[in-house]
């Protein structure tokens, strides 16, 4: 069958043609987009952290009022948590990846830098990178004598210019960071600029996911030597295996409550809570999305439909006439088919060309990446197959009109 008798008939219904074609291209444009922001959230959601998450338990803590013997207190709680049953490890962190919350930290190879090199998660804590459960793949941990405490830390750069005995020298980064920062060569042994001090390199990691900013780099994160003390937004953190963390949290609990009866329970949380409260909104997100694709493209199988049947119906004593020289029911079928095929292949590349600009659009206003154009394709398929199911009920219903009506009266 020529598409020419096809063409001369739609060219009689422009405007709806158009509208038709229009729909389509709109939906092909918002779909495909649609569909790659899911993919963006899916992958952000599934990201590794770095960490032994089946493992962890999270207890953030506040004291009411300053002790004097903060610094002994610390010591006493990590041990009295250490002695709880099936308790592995345990650090007091400042921060903690997936919690919401990052103390930023911009990182330069050079003291005279204008510009960082990038923008890193700094994570702090004793003991805090075999809490976490993070796999070493370069160099060595932190070790104790080269641990500082956070007000020391604080006090050595409050002048502007630190003082040496308060600040740490060494750092534990990622290995996606090191990539960074040099590409293809070893990272040890390497300085970093904080604040015009050096720090050196001792050892890489895996991965350790950031606490909020992901856009920044999800996983650009370093590890500094510094022993946190009791205060609002730290986490005391507790490894143990997956099947006692019920119990070893209750335990942990109570044995902090009794160390210290005036202490503040903010929260306790394991790590699918921490992860599910962290990723709430990307989850959201990534709903209405497929909700808005499955409206449009219900919307788009609805008017291609409407359009069939409406035509079907216009055009019976044609059909009939048709059948009355000779076509076939396969005949007739394979005409609306391939007039649908025909509106909807007008409309994809349309949509096509849509869906670029709408990709430029939130590339600059949103920093997205560029959309894959593997998606194109992928979405014109996917229009191409419910335009021929959304005509497909249209169709036999003309294919079913006998020859006879072309004898009949208008």
């Amino acid at each position: 069958m020529t598409v020419r008798p096809i063409v001369s008939a739609l060219r009689k219904h422009k405007i709806t043609a158009w509208l038709v074609i229009l729909e389509i291209a709109l939906t092909c444009a918002i779909v495909c987009n649609a569909v790659f922001l899911i993919s963006q959230r899916l992958q952000a959601m599934a990201m590794p952290s770095g960490i032994a998450e089946q493992e962890l338990l999270a207890i953030d803590v506040a004291n009411l009022r300053e002790e004097p013997d903060a610094k002994a207190r610390v010591q006493e709680d990590l041990a009295a948590l250490r002695a709880v049953p099936g308790v592995r490890q345990v650090s007091l962190a400042g921060l903690v990846p997936l919690a919401g919350s990052e103390f930023n930290t911009e990182v330069k190879l050079d003291p005279a830098q204008k510009t960082a090199s990038l923008n890193a998660a700094m994570y702090t804590g004793e003991n805090l990178l075999a809490t976490l459960g993070t796999r070493l793949v370069a160099g060595r941990e932190l070790q104790p004598e080269e641990f500082r405490y956070a007000d020391e830390v604080s006090k050595a750069f409050a002048g502007g210019d630190a003082q040496e005995q308060g600040v740490p020298h060494t750092l534990v980064i990622t290995q996606a960071m090191a990539e960074q920062l040099w590409p293809g060569q070893n990272p040890l042994g390497r300085q970093i600029y904080f604040r015009s001090v050096p720090i050196r390199v001792v050892g890489v990691v895996a991965h350790l996911a950031r606490g909020s900013n992901l856009a920044l780099g999800g996983d650009y994160s370093l590890v500094l030597p510094i022993r946190e003390l009791v205060k609002e937004g730290n986490s005391f953190l507790i490894r143990t295996a997956p099947q006692d963390r019920a119990r070893v949290m209750q335990a942990a609990l109570a044995a902090l409550k009794a160390r210290n009866p005036h202490r503040v329970i903010l929260a306790s949380r394991n790590w699918e809570q921490i992860r599910a409260e962290f990723f709430q909104n990307d989850r959201a997100m990534a709903g209405l999305l497929v909700g808005i694709c499955v409206a449009l493209l219900l919307v788009t199988a609805l008017g291609i439909f409407g359009l069939a049947s409406f035509w079907v119906a216009q055009r019976r004593r044609t059909i009939g006439v048709r059948r009355a020289l000779g076509a076939t029911r396969g005949d007739i079928l394979h005409y609306f088919q391939t007039e649908n095929f025909l509106l909807a292949s007008a409309g994809i590349v349309l949509g096509m060309v849509f869906a670029y600009g709408i990709n430029l659009f939130l590339m600059h206003r949103y920093e997205l990446p560029r959309l894959p154009l593997a998606y194109l394709p992928v979405g014109a398929a996917l229009l191409w197959g419910i335009g021929q199911l959304a005509v497909l009920a249209p169709a036999l219903r003309a294919a079913a009109v006998p020859p006879v009506v072309a004898t009949r009266s208008v």
